[in-house]
């Protein structure tokens, strides 16, 4: 991920990620300025000149469902539809495990939304195993 990636970026984020223009820009401008502690690193993938995929990667102390600490975690994950299917996905997950090994990681972790089948599907693909299913609440205070 280079300066010059942030506006390819911050569309497919949008893509991923309806709705949070404002909080990409943010979270990128973070990203670029070293201060973020997720993600800590992006991986992109260029077709043509194009971005058209990214993975975000960062350290979690814990992982549902993992044993060690540090664990890899995907934090997003995006392909453009044009770009899906030619392995893409997988050199971008791929790439991502290789930091998280760089890292003395010895588990992966990621999650996606409980109705996103196939994102599920995607991640069992690449030899992600599902751990638990998770329902998040939260109160206004």
């Amino acid at each position: 991920m280079r300066a010059g990636d942030a506006a390819a970026w911050a569309r497919l984020r949008g893509e991923l990620w309806p709705g949070s223009d404002d909080d990409h820009a943010g979270e990128i401008s973070g990203f670029l300025a070293g201060d973020l502690r997720e993600p800590l690193e992006v991986v992109v993938a260029e077709l043509a000149g194009e971005l058209v995929g990214f993975a975000e990667v960062s350290l979690r102390d814990f992982a549902e469902g993992c044993s060690s600490s540090p664990v890899g975690y995907l934090e997003g994950w995006y392909v453009s539809p044009r770009a899906r299917g030619m392995g893409v996905g997988a050199a971008l997950v791929a790439a991502a495990e290789r930091w998280a090994r760089d890292r003395c990681c010895v588990e992966f972790a990621s999650d996606t939304e409980l109705a996103n089948e196939a994102g599920a599907a995607a991640h069992r693909a690449l030899g992600f195993e599902e751990s638990g299913i998770l329902r998040c609440f939260r109160k206004s205070l």
